[in-house]
């Protein structure tokens, strides 16, 4: 069953998050990941929620997702991204 990932981030240094997406994306694919949202043009439809950017990534399994997210690669990724902004990640399951 598939798995996904949303990912809120607020970028403070732009240079630096340029960084860390040279590495997260190879890291995504390694492990079987695509990027269905990386940071596109937003709606708000219900509420009160603004978020600065929204990457959603799916993965085959969300033992594949976590994986990634321990992965070495990502790790790597991780550490570029340090000083470049705040990160919130969460991953769920499919239906």
């Amino acid at each position: 069953m598939a798995a996904y990932t949303v990912s809120i981030t607020d970028i403070t240094d732009v240079e630096q998050y340029e960084k860390y997406k040279l590495l997260s994306k190879p890291s995504v694919e390694r492990y079987g990941g695509r990027y269905l949202a990386r940071g596109g043009t937003q709606a708000v439809l219900e509420g009160d929620w603004h978020p600065p950017r929204v990457v959603l990534i799916e993965f085959p399994s969300l033992a594949q997702a976590k994986a990634w997210y321990s992965s070495p690669e990502y790790s790597e990724a991780r550490r570029a991204r340090q000083g470049a902004g705040t990160v919130d990640i969460v991953a769920v399951d499919g239906v």
